[in-house]
């Protein structure tokens, strides 16, 4: 095999390469235009982008009273885990 003829096989490989990946990269694109044009249809009910487009304006969102729990909550020392073990301990 002469010099000329493992370049030749070589750009031929590089060719190939940059064709397959072209071809891939021009998929994944028409892909993803297709998939995104679902986003484009017409809004209502049933054409809501977000939950909020979906639930309403934000002025109607209730708010939590003031005596509302929050934070971590111990989950191994619940009222009801509390009274099964003191009937189990008496």
């Amino acid at each position: 095999m002469t010099w000329a003829d493992l370049m030749a096989v070589l750009v031929g490989a590089l060719q190939g390469m940059a064709v397959a990946a072209g071809v891939l990269l021009a998929a994944f694109v028409a892909l993803s235009l297709l998939l995104d044009a679902r986003k484009l249809r017409r809004r209502g009910r049933h054409g809501a982008r977000s939950l909020d487009e979906l639930v309403g304006r934000a002025e109607q969102a209730r708010m939590l009273p003031p005596d509302t729990p929050r934070g971590p909550v111990d989950q191994l020392r619940t009222p009801e885990l509390l009274e099964a073990a003191a009937r189990r301990s008496s």
